[in-house]
This record gives C-alpha cells, sequence and structure tokens, in this order.
C-alpha cells in the first residue's frame, strides 16, 4: 500500500532552469569557490592554498579568501601554473556501508575517494550519505548541477529502500506517511509503501524531496521502529540498478540532463 502524503504524485515534472544562471546566484564568485568551480581542489583547500600565498589572479598574489572572481575570465594560477576548467564529470557510486562521505576523515575511516579512481579531477559528493547508510552517491565537478540538486525548491525525489527492526503493517505506513517535528523541524515524506515483510523486519521504500540531516533515520524512530540497513536506489531519474558495492560509472548524457526536469518516480515500480 503506498502514501502520497503532500499530494504530489508519481509523475510531476518540475521546470528546468532556463540556462545555467538559474543554478547560480552569478558569474562573480569568491575565489576560493572559484578554485572549486573549476575542479582544482575543494573551497577548504583553496582556503589553505590561498592563505599561503601559492595562487595568483591576473599575475598578482591573492591572500585574500574574500578576493571576487569571475572564474571565466580572470586568470588564476596556483604555484605559477595557471588553472583551467576541468572536463565536466558525472559520476555515480553505490556507496559501502561503513565508510564516510568526505575528502579526508581526521579519525582515518575509510571514506568515498578511495572508490574513485586516481586520475579523475577533483569531484565533490552531491549530498552525503552518513556511515553507516549505502547506495547511490553523486559526485561531480559541475557545481551548477550539483546546486540544483541539492536545491529543495528543485524538489528532486530521493528513493531509498529501508530495513526496519518490526514488521510494518498500513497503519504503520499511514503513520510514517504523515508529516512529524522532530528537534524542530518538519519531516515528510513524498511516497512510502511496503515493499516486503518477514517474520521481524521489513523493507519499505521511502521517497523524500527534501534532505534533512539523518532523516529518514528520523522518521522512522518517530514510529518507535529502528532502521537496520537503509540504500538509496534512486535520485531523480538516476537509479543504481546492478552496479557493484564500491563501484562507479559515468551517468550517461541522458541521465546527466533528466536530473534537470526530475519527475518522481512511480513509487509502485520496482527496479
Amino acid at each position: 500500500m503506498s502514501f502520497h502524503p503532500s499530494g504530489k504524485g508519481a509523475g510531476q515534472r518540475h521546470p528546468r532552469p532556463r540556462g545555467r544562471s538559474a543554478a547560480i546566484s552569478g558569474p562573480i564568485v569568491s575565489l576560493p569557490r572559484a578554485l572549486s568551480k573549476l575542479g582544482f581542489c575543494s573551497r577548504t583547500e583553496a582556503t589553505a592554498l590561498i592563505e599561503a600565498g601559492r595562487v595568483s589572479v591576473d599575475g598578482r598574489a591573492a591572500r585574500s579568501v574574500s578576493l571576487r572572481v569571475d572564474p571565466a575570465r580572470s586568470r588564476i594560477a596556483v604555484d605559477g601554473a595557471a588553472i583551467a576548467a576541468e572536463a565536466k564529470v558525472y559520476l555515480m557510486l553505490n556507496k559501502p556501508r561503513g565508510i564516510v562521505t568526505t575528502r579526508r576523515d581526521p579519525q582515518q575511516r575509510g571514506t568515498v575517494y578511495d572508490c574513485l579512481a586516481p586520475e579523475l579531477p577533483f569531484l565533490s559528493p552531491v549530498g552525503r550519505l552518513d556511515k553507516a547508510s549505502e547506495g547511490l552517491l553523486l559526485l561531480t565537478n559541475d557545481t551548477g548541477w550539483a546546486e540544483y540538486l541539492l536545491n529543495p525548491a528543485s524538489r528532486v525525489p530521493k528513493t531509498y529502500h529501508v530495513k526496519i527492526d518490526r514488521v510494518a503493517d498500513d497503519r504503520f505506513i499511514e503513520a510514517l506517511a504523515q508529516p512529524v517535528e522532530d528537534r524542530g523541524e518538519r519531516l515528510s515524506a513524498a511516497a512510502v509503501r511496503i515493499l516486503r515483510t518477514g517474520s521481524r523486519s521489513s523493507w519499505i521504500e521511502i521517497v523524500l524531496t527534501e534532505g534533512r540531516n539523518r532523516q529518514v533515520r528520523r522518521m522512522v524512530a518517530a514510529q518507535g521502529a529502528n532502521v537496520l540497513r537503509l540504500v538509496r536506489v534512486a535520485i531523480g531519474t538516476v537509479v543504481l540498478g546492478d552496479l557493484g558495492k564500491g563501484q562507479t560509472r559515468s551517468l550517461s548524457d541522458a541521465e546527466q540532463a533528466g536530473v534537470w526536469s526530475a519527475p518522481a518516480r512511480d513509487p509502485n515500480r520496482l527496479d
């Protein structure tokens, strides 16, 4: 049985922004952001490079992280070598359980970057999956594409298959489909349904169009249950499919472009 508490059912489409400017506030950005947009490094790493005096703009040393530049026109160099925009890369990873979605971890845990080929340009995760979660994670150096996906106004659906420690029935699913208040935040799902049940546990599908921290786990806990496994299986029209754990593949042109319209998946169809 499926519930659509928001009233925004399957097949809803969202308009594609008119050009990249709809996803990015403007061409003039801070210098750390420019280095990130060019695919050279993260903003944190860029800040360290700037403060160390290793970055120049139009031939002049730039030591201020607040300096505003146009990545398309300014001549930005690191250690004297000009930085050119990298070719855009759109990658999907089947994130294994037990690794974190960060570039470097102070606790020396494995990260998603351990799964990536070393010859790839700098890529940023589009959103996160916590250490205990697994499944579809997108990575890219296209900041406009990533910002559109992450913007709550875009309402791109994210689909999760969740194993819980109780036998779910229609009453539980109906309750889970209702918005809840937790830590001052309103948490809601676009759709919820039962996938299968066992003698002591169930697999359910939850579709979200918002991205609160640990949202699925918090929604399930609000109904007195615990998450045993959490697997993200789709983001918009991009589906994890049979990609192996820890494996990556490039998105097709159709998958990459399809994110802009991101029609909601039919919750009555299993992939």
